[in-house]
């Protein structure tokens, strides 16, 4: 019987890994979807383990349409359904 060995054993070169991939965006526009459906455009600033979020230059979209514009926002990580690089 073969020994298999999983690929995520060495996750930190893992080109798909999330935490390299929230690392390589910083200073990046992203565009943060909530659970709600409320959208977040900005620049990413900082992100940590929880997946809360802090952007620049922030912008809320709901239904598509612009509401407000905050400037600086910081979004709690368990409302996060998706963060994606512009």
């Amino acid at each position: 019987m073969e020994n298999h060995t999983s690929s995520s054993t060495n996750t930190n070169t893992d080109p798909k890994d999330p935490a390299s991939f929230l690392s390589s965006i910083i200073g990046v526009p992203v565009t943060v979807k909530l659970n709600s459906g409320i959208v977040y455009k900005g620049e990413l600033q900082s992100v940590d383990g929880y997946m809360n979020i802090a952007l620049e230059k922030c912008t809320e979209y709901v239904n598509g349409q612009m509401r407000r514009n905050y400037g600086d926002a910081f979004v709690r990580g368990n409302n996060v359904l998706y963060i994606s690089s512009d």
